[in-house]
C-alpha cells in the first residue's frame, strides 16, 4: 500500500445507517449478492486497508455486531443520512483518519485508502473523495478527526448533504476513472438482480480461463 500510507492510523466505517427507502425500506446491509450479505462485501475490501473498522447503523445493531466490528449509531434521529454518520464515526474513532464507504455499494476497490490519502496529501487539502469518469462519489471519503466539531456544526445548521460539507473545506478529488464499474451503489432490487447478473458472468469467464 506504499511505505507512507498510515493504515494503522485509519478506522474504516461502513455507513449502514440510511433508511433504503427505494429498496422497500429494507436494511440494505443484508440484501444479499453473490451470496454474502452486502456489508460484508464492503467489510471484505475495507479491512485490509484499515486498523479497524466501524459500523453505522440505526436498526439490525446486534447483526451487525456479529460481524466483528463496532457498531455506531447516530446521535439524530430519522435517518439522517450519510453526513450523519461520518459525525458519528468522527465521534467514535480513535485513530486520526476516517475512511468511509457505503454498506450498498460491494465493490470497493481495494486502494481505496492509500489513493485517496495520496491525493489529499498531493494537493495540500484537509479531506478527499473520489471522482470516476461520471461523478464525483461522496460517502467515499477520507476525513481527519479534528473535523469533528465542523460536521457537528454543519449538521446543527440543518444541512444534510456530504458533498456540501466536503466542499466547505480543502477537498481533494482522487481520480478513480479507470475503475468505473467499483463505485456502483445499489439502491433497488433490480439494482442489485443487474450486478448478480453481471458478476455470474465475470465468474463464468474467469472458470473457462482456468
Amino acid at each position: 500500500m506504499g511505505g507512507d500510507y498510515p493504515l494503522s492510523g485509519i478506522t474504516g466505517v461502513i455507513l449502514a445507517g440510511g433508511r433504503a427507502t427505494r429498496m422497500g425500506g429494507v436494511d440494505k446491509g443484508w440484501v444479499t449478492l453473490d451470496g454474502r450479505p452486502l456489508v460484508a462485501h464492503v467489510l471484505a475490501a475495507l479491512r485490509p486497508q484499515v486498523a479497524t473498522v466501524l459500523i453505522n447503523a440505526n436498526r439490525n445493531l446486534d447483526s451487525y455486531a456479529e460481524l466483528g466490528c463496532r457498531v455506531i449509531t447516530d446521535a439524530q434521529q430519522g435517518y439522517p443520512g450519510p453526513l450523519a454518520g461520518l459525525a458519528a464515526a468522527l465521534a467514535q474513532a480513535e485513530t486520526p483518519w476516517v475512511l468511509t464507504a457505503p454498506c450498498d455499494g460491494p465493490l470497493v476497490t481495494t486502494d481505496l485508502g492509500p489513493r485517496l490519502y495520496h491525493a489529499l496529501m498531493s494537493a495540500g487539502a484537509e479531506v478527499a473523495t473520489v471522482r470516476d469518469s461520471e461523478r464525483l462519489h461522496p460517502v467515499y471519503a477520507l476525513v481527519p478527526t479534528w473535523l469533528r466539531e465542523s460536521v457537528q456544526d454543519y449538521l446543527a445548521a440543518g444541512e444534510r448533504k456530504l458533498i456540501g460539507w466536503l466542499q466547505t473545506r480543502r477537498l481533494a478529488i482522487a481520480d478513480f476513472s479507470d475503475q468505473n464499474g467499483n463505485f456502483i451503489n445499489l439502491n433497488t432490487i433490480e439494482e442489485r438482480d443487474a450486478l448478480a447478473l453481471r458478476l455470474a458472468g465475470y465468474h463464468a469467464q474467469i472458470g473457462r480461463k482456468a
